[in-house]
């Protein structure tokens, strides 16, 4: 039952965030005047398919662990010379035949829509959960800890990380996350008084914190829409600390994990109950709005700086050495997933 749950949870997980990223490029692609031939959720052959008015393909296919939008003569964009020799009847509704600022719009709304979706699942959830949140109060400060050390005490109230204002225990870890690398400046509430320290980078602060000190706390529309962009924000942001810090090597490459890792947490989440699954799904749509943004060949991040490239230089980038770069790519992320797929293995088995 519980590998059934696990197997539900990543389809609805993953089918719901791969359908609003290619529904992006979908609508912005029939914005735009360019013709989408197939819209498919998932790969391989398809197991349901049906062909809409104006001649796109819809599917559903056997391996949902991803999903694609075919738009037409997308495959050329550094091929013009093949896209010029169409007859003129061919070029409507090519993807080249739409100006290059159109074609910006359409391989960024994917993002966008991720994006979008993130920021609506959690102004949901701060709008209609009420939540008991874990007040920023510290009940101990470890002996000896960085926090210790900076003259932190038990009974202070963490107001501040950075000029970010803390309102509760999470927002304190995520503070903690971003600070990572540079000492993070704490204003801290005791009594009537604010003292100002500063906690060095770390692995811990040493900060216990005090459990009796929870409220519940359910935000108003404006007020949810707001901490729903804020925590897109937050979310967004800590990816990308992580990112880095993996790149420098500051962080290992064993924390990253693949479809394993997804399917475990949103088994998890299903368990546990709806809210719980819209937040998976919410933050997988940031992770992959955030991914696909970096500017990578073959991520859309990649085809934006492209655009932007050619928009600068004024002339069309192509030829083999694009070819060379779009393979390379392909290779870059075969090379993720291999090593995703191994970092999941090895913690399942035991390896």
């Amino acid at each position: 039952m519980h590998t059934i749950t696990t197997i539900i949870a990543l389809l609805i997980v993953l089918g719901v965030v791969v359908f609003i990223h290619e529904l992006g490029h979908f609508l912005a692609a029939r914005w735009a005047g360019v013709r989408v031939d197939a819209f498919s959720i998932g790969f391989g052959p398809a197991i349901v398919k049906w062909t809409d008015k104006r001649g796109t393909v819809w599917k559903i296919a056997c391996l949902p662990l991803g999903g694609y939008v075919s738009i037409y003569g997308q495959e050329d964009m550094f091929n013009r010379k093949k896209y010029n020799d169409l007859p003129k009847a061919k070029k409507v509704g090519h993807y080249l035949a739409a100006p290059a600022w159109k074609q910006f719009i359409i391989i960024g709304a994917g993002v966008f829509m991720n994006f979008m979706l993130a920021w609506g699942i959690y102004s949901s959830i701060f709008m209609f959960k009420p939540r008991n949140v874990q007040l920023p109060v510290v009940a101990q400060v470890i002996q000896e800890s960085v926090a210790f050390k900076a003259g932190v005490k038990s009974g202070d109230v963490i107001v501040k990380i950075d000029n970010k204002k803390i309102t509760n225990w999470g927002e304190l870890v995520i503070a903690k996350e971003l600070a990572a690398n540079h000492p993070a400046r704490v204003v801290i509430a005791r009594g009537d008084e604010l003292v100002n320290v500063e906690l060095t980078p770390a692995p811990r602060w040493g900060l216990v914190a005090d459990g009796s000190k929870t409220e519940f706390r359910k935000k108003g529309f404006f007020g949810a829409i707001y901490a729903g962009a804020r925590e897109t924000y937050y979310q967004s942001k800590t990816l990308l600390v992580v990112l880095k810090q993996i790149v420098t090597g500051d962080r290992s490459t064993k924390q990253l994990g693949s479809f394993i890792t997804i399917a475990q947490v949103s088994g998890k989440a299903l368990a546990t109950g709806f809210f719980a699954l819209l937040s998976i799904i919410a933050l997988l749509s940031v992770n992959l709005g955030v991914i696909n943004l970096l500017p990578l060949p073959v991520l859309d991040g990649g085809y934006l700086l492209i655009l932007i490239i050619e928009a600068i230089t004024r002339r069309k980038l192509g030829g083999r050495g694009m070819e060379i770069v779009i393979i390379c790519g392909w290779v870059f992320l075969a090379f993720v997933f291999a090593l995703t797929m191994w970092n999941d293995l090895a913690r399942v088995f035991g390896l």
